[in-house]
């Protein structure tokens, strides 16, 4: 039920037409994001960071849905509530890259979750995750580099840190 609503609402947020069918320029996401992606995520990710979310769950983590606008630029093509202990579906097509706030982190150290590196390794997607526990909020990319789940820091402005397994 819960990938249903994800599904309906990141089609609400786009209008509604009738599929075209597969050109053979279409490519699919890249496994790592580009540069552009990695810095818009770094700022709209972090710029609703502390704001509340709606909706029926109390501990909601932020999700948005990253693509690209009819000129190439980066845009939030979804903004959702999803539960905080729950792993994310298969976004829609088109969605370049996903961004994920968790309110809290799980893990002995911060990073990513175990549900967020299963996320790539099923989608070979690219995922921002952003911690709202600290300000500054950390933030990390994990993404698919050489047949591995990899994971790496980001910095305020989308500087990039070494990949960690």
């Amino acid at each position: 039920m819960i990938e249903a609503w994800f599904f309906v609402a990141a089609l609400a947020a786009q209008p509604v037409a009738a599929p075209a069918p597969p050109a053979a320029t279409e490519v699919a996401a890249p496994a790592v994001a580009d540069t552009d992606l990695r810095e818009y995520a770094a700022v709209a990710g972090r710029k609703v960071v502390g704001r509340p979310v709606g909706g029926p769950y109390a501990t909601a983590d932020k999700i948005l849905l990253l693509g690209r606008d009819g000129k190439g630029y980066p845009v939030v093509a979804a903004s959702i509530g999803f539960p905080a202990r729950q792993s994310l579906p298969k976004p829609p097509a088109g969605t370049l890259a996903v961004v994920r706030l968790h309110q809290r982190y799980e893990t002995t150290l911060p990073g990513p979750t175990a549900d967020d590196l299963a996320f790539v390794a099923a989608n070979r997607m690219p995922l921002f995750v952003i911690g709202e526990w600290a300000r500054p909020a950390p933030m990390w990319e994990v993404a698919w580099v050489d047949d591995a789940v990899r994971f790496r820091t980001i910095g305020e402005v989308g500087e990039i840190g070494p990949w960690q397994e």
